[in-house]
């Protein structure tokens, strides 16, 4: 599906509204408010459609102040969070370059998120290591301000040792099923020998424990998978800091597919992909070798501000006009 229209005339929306629809949060913003239309008291988002023989109805409604309901099929879910275990959606909008180009919480938070993905049993663990890190600070601030002991950091630094160890083999074991199918698309794109590596080590309580007293100092705990990194890489260069935005747009585009084909591999189904504003900026053989990617693999919307901008006749045009669909 082909979005077209002028800028400003509601393309993104239209998008985010069936990404706050299939995965029950924006992917612009964490802030509902700026969700509802201004003046209104609420919002509402439906979605109904079919996966093979399956019908889907989805219903997702706002109100400031209140919690988001949903209901999926009819009945009601205990969390909007529900939605992202019935349904996959996947988005590529401008600002996902930081993905590559941006700071390594950005990467972390990415990689994260596909972790749960791809391994919904472990999709907890990246808040559950958080939540021993904020644990093990707060007792390091206590111990700093006289209100606590050594003895009292000690289950939190074996917490955060056991936890961690786990994240970082989590994270690891993501970038190895990521990694083939990455370095395939990439190629296409025009990225040879691309890859992916992760930058850190498992924290160990020996080496919380060595770096006590600095962690003290700063009232912070300076070791673990919370500071570590991921590399983006392309015929051995760091693509942060040696790509150029388009091959950093075309790295991401690439982890995108990669992870699209490991979904429709593990689920059984393709995911949602939604691709915002994504030509603009690929010149026509790389648009070509886009569209030919997308094709098949599923339901696809890419907005643009011109049809003549995909170089493929899509299945279905709308065409986006003052905050009108046709």
């Amino acid at each position: 599906m082909l979005a077209t229209g002028p800028n400003g005339a509601g393309k993104t929306n239209l998008l985010e509204a069936l990404h706050v629809a299939t995965q029950g949060f924006s992917p612009r913003t964490r802030n509902d408010k700026q969700l509802i239309r201004f003046g209104e008291n609420g919002a509402r988002v439906a979605v109904r459609g079919r996966r093979a023989d399956a019908p889907i109805d989805v219903e997702v409604k706002l109100e400031p102040g209140v919690a988001k309901h949903a209901t999926f099929n009819g009945a009601p879910l205990r969390s909007v969070e529900q939605l992202r275990a019935e349904l996959a959606t996947l988005v590529f909008t401008p600002d996902r370059l930081g993905v590559v180009k941006g700071a390594p919480a950005a990467r972390r938070a990415y990689f994260d998120r596909a972790l749960g993905r791809l391994t919904p049993a472990r999709a907890q663990l990246p808040a559950d290591y958080g939540a021993a890190v904020a644990q093990r600070n707060a007792s390091l601030r206590r111990l700093l301000a006289g209100a606590s002991s050594r003895d009292a950091i000690a289950p939190w630094t074996q917490q955060v040792a056991e936890l961690g160890a786990q994240l970082v083999a989590a994270r690891c074991e993501v970038l190895a099923l990521l990694g083939p199918p990455f370095a395939e698309h990439a190629d296409a794109f025009g990225l040879p020998a691309a890859d992916l590596r992760y930058d850190g080590e498992p924290p160990t309580v020996e080496d919380l424990e060595k770096r006590l007293d600095r962690d003290l100092e700063r009232g912070i705990t300076g070791v673990g998978p919370h500071l570590d990194d991921i590399l983006v890489a392309a015929a051995g260069r760091d693509l942060r800091s040696f790509g150029s935005q388009g091959e950093q747009r075309l790295a991401v585009l690439a982890l995108l597919l990669a992870e699209a084909d490991l979904i429709a591999d593990r689920r059984g189904f393709p995911p949602l992909l939604l691709l915002d504003d994504v030509l603009s900026e690929l010149d026509p053989g790389r648009r070509r070798i886009l569209a030919e990617r997308v094709a098949g693999r599923g339901q696809t919307l890419i907005t643009a501000t011109d049809p003549a901008m995909l170089p493929a006749d899509a299945d279905q045009l709308v065409e986006v006009s003052a905050g009108t669909a046709r």
